[in-house]
């Protein structure tokens, strides 16, 4: 096999590894939402029109920064990250967390975020 094959092989690995251990647990998603957490999608507006969660507020993670004290200005209440894969997801939670945002946590996938959220005690849309 060759070397370049191989170490493909890992880096995908340890990005899928990486990508695993950076999504927030169920359990903790659950309490948040119990807690009030708002659930932001950092997707573009356009993909947030053909499909979103209910009660979902749309932030595109190129404007995150600047929109995020509308929705949330007390930095210490949780706030739920989600987007198409958990890429963008991710990165606006480092972002938030860059910012003082000590409760933020990235639900993942829209598919991930929905099914964590669906059958919660509490609705996203009264958060």
């Amino acid at each position: 096999m060759p070397l370049n094959l191989i170490i493909f092989g890992v880096a995908i690995a340890a990005f899928l590894l990486f990508k695993t251990l950076s999504l927030v647990r169920p359990a903790v998603a659950r309490d948040c939402l119990k807690k009030g957490a708002k659930v932001i999608d950092v997707r573009g507006q356009e993909e947030f029109r053909q499909d979103h969660l209910p009660g979902a507020i749309n932030i595109p993670l190129d404007q995150l920064r600047s929109q995020i004290g509308q929705y949330a200005p007390r930095k210490e209440e949780p706030i739920l990250l989600h987007c198409l894969s958990g890429g963008r997801s991710g990165i606006g939670k480092a972002m938030l967390k860059g910012m003082g945002y000590r409760k933020c946590f990235n639900l993942g996938s829209l598919a991930r975020a929905r099914k964590l959220l669906e059958g919660s005690a509490s609705d996203p849309s009264k958060s």
